[in-house]
């Protein structure tokens, strides 16, 4: 009973998890175009010397610094949401937000040898990997599902229900 009530739950997590998956996975390489057109590259390539210096530990504080210094700009976007400016809110928070996974993948890029050096981020960073994979597991046949309706494809209800409905659609067209 309480694995049936924890289910939707746990499919929004999942959903949650893989859409920042996602922003991860394809902000990246904007970053790297972003940084291959502005010289963000030499940045690149002094940061990653200076990372190579460091300890771990210290490399983690490098990783650490982006997302402090976006809280700002995120409690901003809260302040304006209080405020009532609903457009300049959501645009504030969807700017932190973007930025935020762009700078991180960008800098976790360049920390990530040094990081996985420390045992427990590397047992944290496996279990990030697999609770992805059991995410998109988890969401997969749903993804298959909306997929198959949006299609109209099947045998199921919901295709029959989508020919129903485009009937009645074309007979009121045709009754124009």
């Amino acid at each position: 009973m309480m694995h049936r009530l924890l289910q939707p739950l746990w499919v929004l997590l999942a959903i949650i998890f893989l859409i920042e998956a996602w922003l991860w996975d394809h902000l990246e390489p904007i970053v790297a175009w972003v940084v291959e057109r502005i010289p963000l590259r030499e940045f690149k390539h002094w940061l990653t010397a200076r990372i190579d210096r460091l300890s771990p530990a210290m490399t983690l504080i490098v990783f650490i610094v982006p997302v402090i210094l976006l809280f700002p700009l995120k409690l901003f976007g809260l302040w304006l949401l209080t405020h009532e400016y609903w457009l300049s809110a959501i645009t504030t928070i969807v700017f932190a937000k973007f930025l935020g996974v762009g700078v991180t993948a960008f800098i976790f890029d360049v920390t990530r040898p040094k990081l996985l050096e420390m045992e427990w981020f590397e047992k944290l960073y496996e279990l990030v990997l697999t609770l992805r994979a059991k995410a998109a597991a988890l969401v997969d046949p749903i993804k298959r599902r909306i997929k198959e309706i949006l299609r109209g494809d099947g045998d199921g209800w919901s295709s029959r229900t989508l020919r129903l409905i485009q009937r009645f659609r074309k007979s009121v067209h045709e009754a124009r």
